[in-house]
């Protein structure tokens, strides 16, 4: 039984070798050319009987003059409702105080004097900048500035990184209105 088995995969694996290899030329010889041959192009019917057939008109059609519109004056105006909805929304703005933006964290550590000497050094050198220092036990945090987009921020951080070589950019929100608190 084994023997049949095997003799029998071995066959069919060699009836596959010689349909594999056997030759697949085509049956009738092309030409080189891949050109079209000049068959006539004519229409298998005539279907002019079917097209439909149209009349010019004799004289030609002058458009119409237009009906000449007398001028409308507006009667309900909304520019009072827009103007005070406008107001309204820059009283509104006026009132926000912080925006979403990015701020310098210069120093993460537990020396309370490092994060002195960085904040002494970036803040006599740009004293524009605002500079937070926070401490909760036992990390002291110092960030500097309040940027809006990320652009200003990488400016920034590109002449403080001298003074604090670990310094990195952080998102999170911004004190805006400065002048005004």
């Amino acid at each position: 039984m084994k023997h049949l088995l095997l003799r029998n995969v071995l066959l069919l694996a060699a009836l596959l070798n010689l349909g594999a290899c056997a030759a697949t030329a085509p049956g009738a010889s092309s030409s080189d050319s891949t050109a079209r041959r000049n068959a006539p192009l004519e229409a298998a019917e005539d279907l002019s009987r079917f097209r439909p057939v149209f009349t010019l008109p004799k004289t030609p059609a002058t458009p119409a003059p237009a009906a000449v519109r007398p001028n409308v004056t507006p009667v309900n105006q909304v520019n009072a409702q827009v103007e005070q909805r406008l107001r309204d929304q820059a009283y509104t703005n006026q009132n926000v105080k912080y925006a979403q933006g990015y701020r310098i964290l210069a120093y993460v550590g537990l020396e309370r004097d490092q994060a002195m000497a960085i904040r002494r050094a970036v803040i006599s050198r740009y004293p524009e900048e605002t500079d937070y220092l926070t401490f909760k036990q036992p990390v002291f945090r110092l960030w500097v500035g309040d940027y809006l987009n990320r652009l200003d921020a990488e400016q920034a951080l590109l002449r403080i990184k001298p003074y604090a070589p670990k310094a990195e950019l952080q998102s999170t929100q911004v004190v805006l209105n400065k002048s005004t608190l």
